[in-house]
């Protein structure tokens, strides 16, 4: 008899690695990527970076199953979280979601809620109750986490889409964590900041790892170096489709990369 694939169990922000396995991609006849494998160990932050148009998006969406939004897409390969393939027929896109969140490259928070409800919005999206009190703490816990709670104690009722963008982003996070996920996907979440926010997202990063494994795309390489300690470089050259060129520790792909198109790219030669 078959066993029944079931989510891990969850509790409260328990990092878990998360493992692609030979993942291929494609929109329509258009192949995007070709057989990605990459672990994302657990409490690091694993950067993906390379040019423009090799993937990484792409490859980002597909870890919580987002790309099968999109109708003319597919792909083949497998995702694992704590040894449960989140493709697997039995499991929901809404318990795979509540495992791994996502932060996006502008961001979104629902403009005309107010700050508290953006935080706890989550939670009817997932079909999770709380009483009042567990939502207060959940709102002040995540809001900390963020490093936004300070800034916005007092105004908690107001709308969260007059927030700057630095702290619309920050909230993002927070009602990301809201529904204690194990792994948080980012991408490109400091593109559309100024250098202050930018720093203050950084170390928002910084402080969660220990708590929720990180995979974030960056086109920027200095903020590569600084948040991660773990990168994987995808390229896609002369209309092959996108693959990882190279994985490994951050110092050593910045440092001693072993393919000289590592080196070329972190470096600036091109990209």
């Amino acid at each position: 008899m078959t066993e029944t694939a079931v989510m891990p169990k969850q509790s409260a922000y328990d990092a878990v690695a998360l493992e692609a396995h030979s993942i291929s991609a494609w929109f329509g006849e258009h192949k995007v990527l070709d057989r990605v494998s990459l672990t994302m160990p657990a409490r690091m932050v694993t950067a993906l970076i390379g040019p423009s148009g090799c993937g990484k998006s792409t490859f980002l969406r597909i870890l919580n199953r987002m790309h099968e939004l999109i109708p003319s897409a597919s792909l083949a390969g497998e995702v694992w979280l704590d040894g449960t393939d989140i493709y697997d027929a039995n499991i929901k896109v809404t318990d795979a979601r509540k495992h791994i969140g996502m932060v996006f490259q502008k961001p979104n928070p629902f403009p005309a809620m107010s700050i508290y409800d953006n935080v706890v919005a989550g939670l009817k999206l997932t079909g999770t109750r709380a009483s009042r009190r567990e939502k207060d703490y959940l709102v002040e816990e995540c809001l900390t986490k963020a490093g936004l709670w300070k800034e916005v104690r007092e105004r908690l009722r107001q709308p969260g889409g007059a927030l700057s963008g630095g702290q619309q982003q920050r909230l993002c996070i927070a009602r990301s964590l809201a529904v204690r996920p194990q792994v948080l996907l980012m991408d490109e979440p400091c593109s559309a900041l100024d250098p202050t926010s930018t720093r203050r997202i950084e170390e928002t990063i910084a402080e969660l790892r220990d708590e929720v494994t990180i995979v974030i795309v960056t086109h920027n390489m200095q903020q590569a170096a600084r948040v991660s300690q773990q990168c994987a470089f995808f390229l896609a050259e002369q209309g092959t489709p996108g693959h990882i060129v190279e994985a490994g520790p951050t110092d050593d792909m910045f440092n001693a990369p072993v393919d000289p198109r590592t080196a070329d790219y972190v470096n600036g030669r091109f990209g």
